[in-house]
């Protein structure tokens, strides 16, 4: 059994457990349920540098990133720097807890995405009742039925959602259906081993123009970001990178400035 499956298999157990002590129908009654979806898709297309921080304390690869991570300082801290989003891990595997993003959403006024591995409705509900505005689809673990009925599900609900894919299998299950978001994952999550910025350039080049594209993992500094940039990537979410610092915020802040500098200097360039 691989990491991946591992995590699956804990993730059913967890879902069990909490459907036995709180309903839909309490979820539903959440005080985040009815607020205003803050929309990552508009934050994308009008974003010079599209950067999506994340709050992560560690993964399964790399064990325990930040032991002194405060969650209330940094999700500012990444407000203040730029940031159009947030990510936040609420998957135990990597640290995580859904109180993290229920404080974040009391914290922030940017669109929070819920990090974590979606294989049930009754999650996609809890998302909304946590203070999500957008929700991780891996496309890698999910059937076609089940991205579409996902995808449905939380449009009717009022969130966004992200379709996270990792080679071309995985655009098999969704080309056809309505996605506004497309997250390529540079890490194969069931190795965690890192693939090349050429590879999540190529399953760009197979999908409709009209999506935004997110590049995810292994991303640390403005030269990868602008070579992405370049072949059509609009937004880039980075974690370990910050969160292995002693100053994630400021991490951010720095890597933000610089890029804009760059984008700036291509401008002039193309003048």
């Amino acid at each position: 059994m691989n990491i991946l499956d591992q995590i699956l298999f804990k993730k059913k157990q967890e879902i069990y457990k909490k459907q036995s002590c709180c309903s839909i129908n309490i979820l539903e009654k959440g005080l985040f349920f009815k607020k205003k979806l803050i929309s990552l898709y508009d934050k994308i297309e009008n974003s010079a540098t599209g950067i999506i921080s994340e709050f992560k304390r560690g993964s399964p690869s790399l064990g325990i990133i930040n032991k002194k991570a405060k969650l209330e300082k940094i999700v500012q801290d990444y407000e203040k720097s730029g940031s159009i989003a947030i990510s936040i891990l609420t998957d135990y595997n990597f640290y995580g807890k859904t109180q993290d993003l229920i404080t974040s959403r009391k914290l922030v006024n940017v669109p929070l995405l819920r990090k974590d591995f979606i294989i049930d409705e009754y999650q996609i509900i809890e998302s909304k009742y946590i203070g999500a505005d957008v929700i991780l689809l891996i496309a890698n673990i999910l059937s076609k039925t089940e991205i579409k009925n996902f995808l449905s599900l939380t449009k009717d609900i009022g969130l966004e959602t992200i379709i996270e894919i990792f080679d071309e299998i995985d655009i098999e299950k969704f080309i056809d259906l309505d996605y506004d978001i497309i997250g390529i994952n540079k890490r194969n999550l069931k190795t965690f081993e890192i693939n090349s910025y050429d590879k999540m350039i190529q399953l760009s080049k197979k999908l409709p123009k009209k999506c935004s594209f997110i590049a995810e993992s292994g991303i640390n500094n403005t030269n990868d970001i602008l070579k992405l940039k370049n072949q059509g990537f609009k937004g880039f979410l980075i974690g370990t990178s910050f969160m292995k610092t002693k100053n994630p915020g400021l991490s951010c802040k720095n890597l933000i400035t610089k890029l804009e500098i760059e984008l700036q200097k291509n401008k002039y360039k193309k003048c």
